[in-house]
């Protein structure tokens, strides 16, 4: 069974299935609003300009490159248990410009059965406060952002989406039979412990 549907702020549902989980990210309004904006300076500032056309250009082309630069990449995260991956996909609008259309998307492919948790991070975004974004936590002990930018405003959103990875995958299942695994390794490392003292006390009353 497939399922679509979308959780605002942070990613969208693509796919929903009992194997494959497809998640993607376009840039929001904040990013479009800002490319028109400073699109739009650069236009008044050729129209009302007297220079020449070829610093008109420059002015037009200067304000969408710093809008490209500022605008959020699209981003897509696949996790497939039936080849137990997961394919994190960025694509950039400015970083394919900016190589003339030679480089724009980047691919990393991570072990699925090495994922051990998903926790939420806290960013400071300069000159708009904090933003949220969640971390693929690996067994081999380092971490890895699920996205390469933070969502802004409240961390609802990104929970939402924390807690439909961890039910797809079945993190909190595999957390628990791990705690109660350590649990009973320690156990019976406090009987070991107490038997060894019980038989050390015997020794010394012989």
């Amino acid at each position: 069974m497939r399922r679509r549907g979308p959780l605002m702020g942070y990613m969208t549902v693509e796919e929903h299935s009992s194997t494959r989980l497809h998640l993607k990210r376009s840039p929001g309004i904040r990013s479009w609003s800002l490319l028109v904006g400073i699109a739009s300076v650069g236009l008044a500032a050729a129209y009302y300009s007297s220079d020449s056309l070829l610093w008109k250009l420059f002015y037009v082309a200067g304000c969408l490159f710093v809008a490209m630069q500022n605008m959020e990449e699209w981003e897509e995260a696949v996790f497939d248990k039936t080849k137990d991956l997961i394919e994190l996909k960025t694509f950039s609008l400015y970083a394919l410009v900016l190589t003339l259309w030679r480089k724009g998307q980047e691919k990393v492919v991570l072990d699925l059965t090495q994922l051990c948790d998903i926790c939420i991070k806290e960013e400071k975004v300069r000159y708009l406060g904090k933003g949220y974004l969640l971390m693929l936590r690996l067994a081999a002990g380092f971490s890895y952002p699920l996205t390469q930018s933070a969502t802004l405003g409240g961390r609802n959103d990104v929970e939402l989406v924390a807690a439909l990875l961890k039910r797809f995958l079945g993190l909190e299942e595999l957390q628990q039979s791990r705690q109660q695994e350590e649990e009973a390794q320690h156990g019976e490392e406090e009987d070991s412990l107490d038997s060894s003292s019980d038989s050390d006390g015997e020794a010394d009353k012989l």
